[in-house]
């Protein structure tokens, strides 16, 4: 999980991820941050996220982006 909150961190600097409910409700990401933030994972993770699972649900939170990390073949520490 510290991976990913790195990869959200480098990527948006001026918000507290660990504060947040919903990341997209609270306009912490928009859909170039996550279409960033996909490339970013994939080269963290060493997997591949399909593109139907790019949708803003699987984006929401730490937990939501580790769910996507794993059913995309990834392996969170």
């Amino acid at each position: 999980m510290d991976k990913i909150l790195n990869c959200l961190t480098e990527l948006r600097p001026e918000f507290d991820f660990t504060k947040s409910d919903n990341f997209i409700e609270d306009n912490y990401l928009d859909s170039f941050d996550i279409t960033t933030l996909v490339a970013d994972l994939e080269e963290e993770f060493g997997c591949i996220i399909d593109g139907e699972n790019v949708r803003a649900e699987n984006f929401v939170s730490v937990q939501a982006i580790a769910n996507l990390v794993k059913i995309s073949g990834g392996s969170i520490d």
